[in-house]
């Protein structure tokens, strides 16, 4: 008798065990994916600059992001003939960079590219792209393998198309959203996304910061979609000049805060560093990132293609 009732004991601590083992396994794949939205989110724009803090939300086609106070028609910049600018990066230009989070020294690689210069719809645009692969053994915790193109208005910068290929945790998304400023018209056949006119993606408003010049221009104010949400990224130059050291050597570097404001209000919890070199390029060589899931820190590994 007294053995039955122990082997029953010991049957039901063994379930109990599973189960808690289950629970953990559960919480763990969920915050491994929570984490991995946010980690993409902040490694593809390098400096994290749109952060998934919630699951992104489809964009209905057709759908609005603008504030409440901009006039029913707006002259968009992109309508206006502006000569084109002279930009820090060229076609065919590669950055590889490091990504450090938590305990892990070497959590993901991150390449940024700009690929080509093309017509979009009649647009001439840049095409710009980031990979971002989650690296062992961090890769156990959250496997990602994203792809993010950007297509951005050669001379106002602005976004006009934005295409995510999501693969993370085994889950595969693709999403391709066309961004029509207010007052322009649609050039496409697929109902647009409407948007500010200056809007940028976070992949395209990455490269923006790159054409700011910080010496002359220490505050930078940009409207960013990031598929979801509409963000005023707010940008300060915080040191002329510092020293930094990554992988890819010492550099001397202009140092920019970012910070991140939604319906006027500052997301919490999350900013971010900047470091620009000294270049023709303003290669942005350092990125400090602060998250509701730690600190990260994206370095370039190894001199510029």
């Amino acid at each position: 008798m007294a053995d039955a009732q122990y082997a029953q004991i010991e049957s039901a601590a063994v379930l109990q065990e599973n189960d808690c083992l289950l629970s953990i396994n559960m919480k763990l794949r969920h915050q491994a994916t929570f984490t991995s939205r946010l980690f993409t989110a902040a490694v593809i724009f390098v400096c994290g600059l749109v952060p998934v803090i919630v699951p992104a939300a489809h964009p209905r086609a057709g759908t609005q992001h603008a504030a409440s106070s901009t006039p029913s028609k707006v002259i968009s910049v992109s309508e206006i003939s502006m000569p084109e600018i002279a930009m820090p990066f060229r076609t065919g230009e590669i950055l590889n960079y490091r990504v450090e989070w938590a305990i892990f020294p070497n959590a993901a690689a991150l390449q940024m590219s700009v690929v080509e210069r093309r017509d979009l719809l009649g647009w001439q645009t840049w095409h710009f792209r980031a990979s971002a692969h989650s690296v062992v053994p961090a890769r156990t915790l959250f496997e990602v393998d994203d792809q993010f193109d950007s297509y951005t208005d050669a001379t106002t910068l602005e976004s006009h198309q934005y295409e995510m290929y999501l693969n993370e945790m085994g889950s595969k998304q693709n999403e391709v959203l066309h961004l029509i400023a207010i007052g322009q018209s649609n050039r496409g056949s697929v109902a647009p996304v409407i948007v500010q006119p200056g809007t940028r993606d976070p992949l395209g408003a990455f490269y923006a910061l790159r054409a700011v010049d910080w010496q002359r221009t220490p505050d930078f104010h940009i409207p960013v979609y990031d598929g979801s949400d509409l963000y005023d990224v707010r940008a300060r130059q915080e040191s002329a000049s510092d020293p930094v050291a990554v992988d890819a050597g010492n550099f001397q570097a202009t140092k920019v805060s970012l910070r991140l404001f939604e319906h006027g209000r500052e997301v919490p919890h999350t900013g971010f560093l900047v470091w620009f070199a000294h270049n023709a390029a303003r290669t942005p060589v350092l990125v400090l990132a602060e998250m509701p899931v730690g600190n990260v820190r994206v370095e370039l590994a190894a001199t510029p293609r």
